[in-house]
């Protein structure tokens, strides 16, 4: 049986309320210094912070000790319409009408206006049945503007007893009566993890670099000679091991990854010490990825996969790729991942479910 229980803005103070605790899962809920509200999911082996009217991003992750969350100078997240205003987050849903890096010609925010858009609803939904007791925090955004588009999009993410993984949903219905431009990435901002190995059981097709260089990218010659050597072979970046060549970032393309029987491919950042993090996903919603890479005094990070509609170099250069999907009137598009952390253990397993 589901529980619905609504969030009202009320219940948000200074002071640590709890909503929920079932001895599985427990969900409290209080407000920053900086007046951004808060929700934590934990279970017993950690939580997530989610930003219940902030574009539901989720600002933290920490399971069995370790924080999944990329290193910011961030204390707190902050009130803002821009992801730029409070770019300290774990994961923020990027896009909807506009996504990327923008060009100097391109008219959006940096990955438009979803990730920090003040939504008009949110709850919680407890459900146990058949013992898989699971607790989801989801909620509605409606965008509407005057001559221009309208739709709702509802942003979600769910926590399971017992389970260091998670997952992150996002559907949008398109409410105008006019085909509506689409461009979506689930963006995960990992930890960086030295000595970090990338793992794909299943293979990809094909990677390739980002040789293009965005307004907030300043390179150096060092970096330029990376850049230029990776370029000629983009496989050759299979570790975290050389930090000094991840200032500024780097950004590769991962095409046609391999899929499992029930089409999801499967993405891995393995530790030194057998763990690692994960990231799943079904091409056939996600029909891109991107791997980003920074590691410079204010920001570590390593974003190992990032599933997406479209690569992320803003509106103009991606409608010229024919990478803009569109969506009919009333037609809906549905995304999921899961992701998390899986101890020494679980990640044996499902290397070995995979192969």
């Amino acid at each position: 049986m589901t529980i619905r229980i609504p969030l009202h803005r009320q219940v948000f103070s200074s002071q640590t309320t709890v909503l929920l605790s079932s001895g599985a899962l427990t969900v409290t809920a209080w407000k920053y210094a900086s007046g951004v509200e808060a929700i934590s999911l934990e279970n017993s082996r950690g939580h997530l912070i989610v930003l219940p009217y902030q574009g539901q991003m989720i600002w933290s992750a920490v399971f069995d000790d370790r924080k999944l969350t990329m290193e910011n100078f961030f204390t707190e997240p902050q009130p803002s319409r821009d992801i730029l205003g409070t770019y300290g987050c774990f994961m923020f849903h990027a896009g909807l009408l506009r996504n990327g890096c923008p060009t100097p010609e391109d008219t959006h925010p940096l990955h438009g206006e979803m990730p920090c858009a003040p939504m008009d609803s949110a709850w919680l939904e407890f459900d146990d049945t058949d013992g898989d007791t699971k607790i989801t925090l989801t909620g509605e955004y409606h965008y509407i503007a005057g001559f221009g588009d309208h739709y709702r999009a509802h942003p979600s993410v769910t926590l399971r007893a017992g389970s260091a993984l998670f997952d992150i949903g996002l559907s949008v219905r398109n409410l105008s009566g006019k085909p509506m431009d689409l461009m979506y990435m689930a963006h995960m901002n990992y930890a960086y993890v030295p000595q970090g190995r990338f793992v794909e059981p299943l293979g990809i097709g094909e990677i390739a670099v980002r040789t293009s260089v965005p307004a907030h990218v300043h390179p150096t010659e060092q970096w330029k000679g990376y850049m230029a050597r990776l370029s000629e072979n983009p496989r050759s970046l299979t570790r975290l091991e050389t930090p000094e060549f991840f200032e500024p970032e780097i950004v590769s393309f991962l095409r046609d990854p391999g899929v499992d029987e029930k089409g999801f491919a499967h993405f891995f950042l393995e530790h030194p010490e057998g763990t690692a993090f994960y990231t799943r996903y079904a091409p056939r919603e996600f029909s891109h990825a991107t791997r980003w890479i920074l590691h410079d005094p204010n920001y570590h990070v390593a974003g190992f996969v990032l599933p997406a509609t479209c690569d992320p170099e803003g509106y103009l250069a991606e409608k010229a790729k024919g990478n803009v999907r569109q969506l009919a009137p009333q037609e809906e598009a549905h995304f999921s991942v899961q992701t998390g952390l899986l101890n020494a253990r679980e990640y044996q397993i499902h290397l070995n479910a995979i192969r």
